[in-house]
């Protein structure tokens, strides 16, 4: 099998470009934590979503408040705060922030059988919330597959990602 040269070098940095750094290795390769000491101090936002799909009977079990572990979205939203606040305890090279905001929001679509959840949370501080965000997220549908597990194994989650972060030097971003 040969491989068109060509196309391998699309994806690889050229001599002009090169390739991003990742922050969280020093020059010899080893794994540190960020010093953020000398970043300025300015209001942080990150935006994440993500979704959980299920069966259509589920999803009615959830807007009908009927699960047998109680009030699904309610549970879900303190959990997603909850990892928020956690989120250093759970990666190993956060940063612990004093979060200033933490909310999270449910949509129930009916046409395709899911719930989606975004989470935004906010900081004043040296560094960004974007993993916070994530955690939110992702602990958020996580909790929804945990209580509704016995009438739907088969739930899915899916496409979880950052939808915008602002602050600090690299400004607003927006997916």
């Amino acid at each position: 099998m040969s491989t068109d040269s060509s196309e391998n070098s699309k994806n690889q940095p050229t001599e002009q470009q090169s390739a991003p750094q990742l922050t969280h290795f020093d020059q010899q390769g080893q794994a540190h934590m960020v010093d953020v000491g000398g970043k300025q101090v300015t209001h942080r936002v990150a935006v994440a979503t993500g979704e959980i799909r299920m069966r259509p009977e589920t999803l009615a079990i959830i807007q009908s408040g009927t699960a047998k572990k109680g009030d699904v979205l309610g549970i879900a939203r303190i959990a997603g705060i909850m990892a928020a606040k956690k989120t250093s305890d759970l990666i190993p090279l956060c940063h612990p922030l004093a979060l200033t905001r933490v909310a999270l929001d449910f949509e129930i679509r009916e046409t395709d059988s899911a719930v989606q959840c975004t989470a935004t949370v906010e900081t004043v501080g040296q560094t960004g919330v974007e993993m916070e965000a994530l955690a939110a997220v992702q602990i958020a549908l996580l909790t929804i597959y945990d209580m509704c597990k016995a009438a739907d194994r088969a739930m899915t989650i899916n496409a979880t990602k950052i939808l915008e972060k602002r602050g600090g030097k690299s400004g607003r971003w927006i997916a």
